[in-house]
């Protein structure tokens, strides 16, 4: 494809104020709206040089305190970087997902827009990507890699991300939105198999937005079992180097390191646990999965 499909006209403005190098944001038109992003080159490098792709966790933003740090502290060691947002359908979308706008997304809509961002990056010169995701954005990183093609994304980072498991996940949505899972996913798979996955079910509830409405075919992309939700499953099928950094005090997605330890197999697949760390790495914890990340790139990255 010709890299007028993927670059707007907003040009991207490089410029170094009192020694810190700052980016206008960028933007990517995606199925009628426009997806955004920001790219940094690091000092020293080029901006057609190796970069790191960011994902957000679940409803989030690139802003949120453990996607901008760890953006910065990986571009002052050296690394240029991409973190985006995930439209959810809405243009423009910056900051949380406003729960009251009613939910039409899926859950594998990250695969397409991941890959228009390396069709992006790739228009641009750029042949060696690490696509790093957290917590939710890590498992759907994860199911990005175990997708075959986008060989110029070398390898994964995956820093504290999602893992399934049915009883829990309905344990967690009873607590939240105060009915069964099983009765919510009866009604919305009887619309889905009526051809009716477009209709929206007042009042629903999904992920952390109580009472939120959503359609039938998104609540079922989130919430109807599927191995694709958990990163120890996809993580056999991945067939390009995997690190997994685990936070140790994560109460979050406690069993991370647990779960994908057996998983482990020499330089292809690597954990790191962050001690200490809380599930979104705040403070210095940034450096220390940036640590982990400069170990796993290697001096030539």
């Amino acid at each position: 494809m010709k890299t007028s499909v993927y670059v707007l006209a907003i040009a991207v403005a490089w410029f170094v104020t009192g020694g810190r190098l700052q980016a206008e944001p960028v933007s990517l038109p995606y199925k009628g709206i426009s997806l955004v992003g920001e790219f940094v080159v690091a000092p020293n490098q080029q901006a057609t040089d190796s970069v790191v792709l960011i994902l957000h966790g679940t409803l989030a933003h690139l802003g949120m305190e453990t996607i901008a740090g760890l953006q910065n502290v990986l571009t002052e060691r050296g690394h240029n970087t991409l973190s985006i947002n995930l439209g959810f359908g809405v243009n423009n979308r910056t900051g949380m997902y406003d729960c009251a706008i009613p939910h039409r997304h899926r859950y594998d809509d990250a695969l397409g827009e991941l890959a228009a961002w390396v069709n992006w990056l790739v228009a641009r010169g750029i042949q060696d990507i690490t696509l790093l995701g957290h917590s939710r954005g890590g498992a759907q990183a994860a199911l990005f890699g175990a997708q075959p093609g986008q060989a110029q994304v070398k390898r994964l980072v995956l820093l504290a991300p999602a893992l399934w498991d049915a009883e829990k996940a309905a344990t967690a949505f009873e607590q939240n939105h105060g009915r069964p899972l099983a009765e919510a996913l009866t009604e919305a798979r009887t619309l889905a198999h009526a051809g009716k996955g477009n209709e929206v079910m007042k009042g629903i509830g999904l992920l952390y937005c109580r009472g939120a409405d959503a359609t039938a075919d998104s609540f079922l992309s989130y919430y109807d079992p599927d191995p694709r939700f958990d990163t120890a499953a996809l993580l056999p099928g991945i067939h390009r180097p995997v690190l997994v950094v685990a936070a140790g005090q994560d109460q979050v997605v406690p069993d991370v390191a647990r779960k994908v330890r057996p998983l482990m197999h020499g330089d292809q697949r690597q954990l790191v646990v962050v001690e200490g760390a809380g599930h979104f790495f705040r403070d210095l914890y940034a450096e220390d999965v940036a640590d982990a990340i400069d170990i796993f790139l290697g001096p030539e990255s």
